[in-house]
């Protein structure tokens, strides 16, 4: 009677490690859809750059690709045991992940081109910002030095 009762209980046992690694290789299956969605994400923020898209595009899509390493690092941290992942490869998300992050930054931050220029005291008074052979006297004055002015050469 009581070997009966350890059977049946390692029987139990048994199928419920079974049912657990049958879970467990479908959740890790799960991995394949995140990829997958990360390298189209990836794609489209690939395509924005080499087509010149506007900022404002390639930020939606570079935040877009953020959101999906965040849910590959996610897998990869809760899913460690279960699907054998090395912390190598949970290292390596994380750093990507954070290279992305600030990329992402600088993408959607308002850059020095977004601003428009401020007007300095040349374009005031309608001087140009750098002196060159055509805009300077030649004979005695601030530029010239024992050989003539340099900039009238």
């Amino acid at each position: 009677m009581m070997k009966r009762s350890l059977v049946a209980a390692l029987m139990l046992v048994a199928g419920a490690i079974s049912a657990g690694s049958a879970a467990a290789q479908q959740q890790c299956n799960d991995f394949a859809r995140l990829r997958q969605d990360l390298e189209e994400r990836a794609a489209a923020v690939k395509s924005a750059t080499q087509r010149h898209a506007e900022r404002k595009e390639v930020c939606g899509l570079v935040t877009r690709f953020v959101a999906a390493q965040t849910l590959i690092v996610k897998f990869l941290v809760d899913n460690k045991t279960w699907c054998g992942v090395p912390d190598q490869a949970i290292a390596g998300a994380k750093n990507e992940h954070d290279q992305a992050a600030k990329f992402r930054t600088v993408v959607c931050s308002e850059g020095p081109e977004a601003k428009p220029k401020t007007p300095t005291l040349s374009d005031a008074i309608g001087t140009p910002a750098v002196d060159t052979s055509k805009n300077t006297k030649t004979g005695h004055g601030t530029f010239d030095t024992l050989t003539g002015n340099p900039l009238a050469r």
